[in-house]
């Protein structure tokens, strides 16, 4: 399940999770992206929802020198 979300500030916290071989998905990474040191990372950031609620949320992405964030996810929602 993907849910819609936008990024309303900058993401904090930032922890790698995995790098290269390491990393479940990295022949589709490769495959898509291309050739690159490939890293998963973790943090916390505000996200916008759908239905326009404000939350902070743990996101999770793929990164690559020169090929940028990728496929950024909300892995969960801190609800107050």
């Amino acid at each position: 399940m993907s849910i819609d979300f936008e990024l309303t500030g900058d993401i904090t916290d930032i922890e790698t999770i995995a790098v290269g071989s390491s990393i479940r998905e990295i022949a589709r990474l490769r495959k898509f992206y291309g050739t690159r040191r490939w890293k998963k990372l973790k943090g916390r950031a505000m996200v916008r929802l759908p239905d326009d609620t404000i939350c902070d949320a743990e996101v999770h992405w793929y990164d690559a020198h020169g090929v940028g964030k990728k496929e950024i996810k909300i892995k969960h929602i801190f609800w107050k």
